[in-house]
């Protein structure tokens, strides 16, 4: 799938891609008998006016940060029309992110948020109502996704929307000083997906990850320069979107999804990083890649087809700056884990990962080592050894963060 603009190329909420494909696909194609064109987009003081030449079916509405804007699409309509921008609204463009689906774009010059929107009962005019918002607010509703706009009456029953699934309760963050940068660990797998299995001593990757997060929770709360909060504590289940989500939701500076990897020779062994990339970086990128963006098979919500409809444009969905500092990152970890961990020659590689795709969170995805290795699993599951896998991630964090304050420091005051 392939975004055509008439302005430049849009830039959505990654967080939310995954969860619109499985969730609002089938709604969003509208009958045959649903069809117009955008004949006129007008902003007026706190309200979009939206007209089309014929009746739609539906329309939603979300924001994206950095650069700001509203993006609306509407169901069962084509792109056109006149368009005049004003208030907040600095330009607007129109666009198609698929063949049925007309997406309107307004880029803001100041923050605003939608506060409410209706079709009118003909399904030819899409009215919505606007706020400026403190940057705080704005972030909140980007974090929110999608907001569905009611379709018009048909005396037709209209189809059961299922109700949103609603977002996993926030773990609490330590450490005292909210000043300090804070990084969300995520222990892979839990609950009914146990990850992979040590075929040595029966150990479930899932028990392994969480005794990992949580060493390198402890060690990086001793060094008293970051904040830490883990997405899971005990065994429970969580969706991909949500792991990453609650990083988002917290407002994290890194993110670190720590797992065990597996492999059909025992002899592979060593400690990996991947980072997001549209392409894998090796076949064994792509391997692992296919199966951890599975998990949510597992709670009945299969993303995985959806991977292959958006590979294309995952890099535009993806700040760059943030992918180089993903990438920055994993370097930076792979340096600081030789002589402490064992590690593979390749140690950072790319892979198209469900877990990584938060657009403006730096993020990595840490294999701690093989499972199927016999060397490593004895390794991971020792005191010491996740004693040094803690203090390999508490090194390479404390530099990061030092380089992150040393570039704002230098840069030119705006």
């Amino acid at each position: 799938m392939r975004l055509g603009w008439t302005g430049p190329a849009l830039v959505p909420n990654i967080a939310r891609v995954g969860f619109i494909i499985a969730f609002f696909a089938a709604w969003f194609g509208g009958p045959a008998a649903w069809a117009g064109t955008v004949q006129s987009v007008r902003v007026d003081p706190g309200r979009i006016v939206i007209r089309l030449d014929s009746r739609v079916a539906s329309a939603s509405s979300f924001v994206v940060n950095d650069p700001r804007r509203i993006a609306v699409d509407i169901a069962g309509a084509s792109p056109g029309g006149t368009v005049a921008a004003s208030g907040p609204v600095a330009r607007i463009r129109q666009g198609r992110p698929d063949g049925d689906t007309a997406r309107i774009v307004f880029d803001l010059d100041r923050p605003a948020v939608i506060t409410g929107g209706r079709l009118d009962p003909a399904g030819q005019s899409l009215t919505l109502t606007f706020e400026a918002v403190d940057d705080r607010r704005f972030a909140a509703a980007a974090a929110r996704g999608r907001t569905l706009i009611a379709g018009p009456a048909t005396g037709v029953a209209a189809a059961a929307v299922p109700a949103a699934r609603p977002a996993p309760p926030l773990p609490r963050i330590l450490g005292d000083d909210p000043s300090r940068p804070l990084v969300v660990i995520d222990a892979g797998h839990g609950g009914r997906d146990p990850g992979t299995i040590s075929p040595f001593d029966g150990t479930a990757e899932k028990a392994m990850t969480l005794a990992l997060a949580r060493a390198m929770r402890d060690r990086l709360l001793a060094t008293g320069k970051v904040r830490v909060a883990l997405t899971r504590d005990d065994d429970r289940y969580l969706l991909l979107q949500d792991r990453f989500g609650i990083a988002r939701r917290l407002g994290a500076d890194l993110f670190i999804s720590v797992h065990c990897d597996s492999a059909p020779h025992a002899g592979a062994s060593g400690a990996t990083a991947y980072t997001l990339s549209e392409i894998a970086s090796d076949k064994e990128a792509a391997r692992l890649a296919a199966r951890e963006n599975k998990a949510d098979i597992i709670a009945g919500i299969d993303l995985g087809g959806a991977e292959s409809d958006v590979r294309s444009i995952l890099i535009d969905l993806t700040q760059r700056e943030t992918m180089n500092l993903s990438a920055a990152f994993a370097r930076l970890l792979g340096r600081e884990a030789e002589g402490l961990i064992p590690v593979k020659p390749n140690f950072h590689r790319m892979a198209s990962l469900v877990v990584l795709k938060a657009p403006d969170m730096p993020s990595i995805l840490f294999e701690a080592g093989y499972l199927t290795n016999e060397a490593d699993a004895r390794f991971l599951a020792s005191a010491d050894g996740r004693k040094r896998m803690a203090e390999t991630v508490a090194r390479a964090v404390e530099v990061h963060f030092a380089r992150r304050l040393a570039s704002r420091e230098a840069a030119p005051a705006s």
